[in-house]
């Protein structure tokens, strides 16, 4: 497919996902207390990871349809730098991106409008919670150890694919609440512009340099950590000495 129609796809990917995540967090809270598990400390933590992982593979069967189309900035560089979309180039990524960006925007304003205000605690975007320097680089780890994982576990791990998918939400989630303290870690430039773009500050530094220079730096850093991981030759079988 066109780079065009894959553009469409992302802005599509990107809008439902960003719009998606304030009611994850709402069916999470519902779920664990129709379970009656709110005093177990991982109970949270394993339902928004099945719900996570039940929308990925939703909109990883969508992206499929539009020829590849992904709701994440980072993972589209991360992707292309690794080696594994053959059709991807820069200047692919400088229409995804702006497509990514929209759609991000399209998703925070649909849920702004449609969710009702008694969940107004779900409807917020990462803030940064430590100085500018300190919050690139953290947004640039915390996405960089999000890629090399996603990458480790889909192409070297299990065999499974929900189980795949299941272990990528895990760490992801391990990620968000580590980062909580500094970035919020959403590894995500998109949605991050999309909340930016609301509360009109889609046009500071703060946005550009911690959530999509820092981020996309860690994407590419974590693909070229891979690919550098797997172009490693395996060690030779140890002959076992005779007795």
């Amino acid at each position: 497919m066109g780079i065009i129609t894959i553009a469409i796809g992302d802005a599509l990917l990107t809008s439902m996902w960003v719009f998606s995540m304030p009611l994850l967090k709402i069916f999470t809270s519902k779920i664990v207390g129709f379970l009656g598990a709110q005093t177990l400390p991982l109970a949270t933590l394993m339902v928004s990871t099945v719900l996570v992982s039940i929308l990925v593979m939703i909109f990883s069967f969508i992206g499929n349809v539009f020829g590849g189309a992904s709701f994440n900035p980072a993972a589209s560089m991360t992707f292309h730098v690794a080696g594994l979309k053959k059709n991807d180039s820069i200047l692919s990524m400088a229409v995804r991106f702006p497509a990514q960006a929209a759609g991000g925007v399209a998703g925070v304003k649909a849920a702004l409008g449609l969710i009702p205000a008694e969940y107004s605690n779900t409807l917020t975007g990462p803030s940064l919670k430590v100085d500018l320097h300190t919050g690139a680089v953290a947004e640039g780890l915390f996405t960089f150890g999000r890629s090399l994982a996603l990458l480790l576990i889909m192409f070297m791990g299990p065999k499974n694919g929900w189980v795949k998918q299941w272990l990528v939400s895990l760490a992801t989630a391990i990620l968000v609440l580590t980062g909580s303290r500094f970035t919020g870690a959403p590894m995500n430039p998109a949605s991050a512009f999309g909340w930016a773009y609301v509360n009109n500050r889609h046009n500071s530094w703060e946005l550009y340099y911690v959530y999509w220079i820092g981020a996309l730096f860690g994407a590419t850093l974590g693909a070229w950590v891979f690919r550098f991981m797997v172009s490693l030759p395996l060690p030779p079988p140890t002959k076992q000495k005779k007795a």
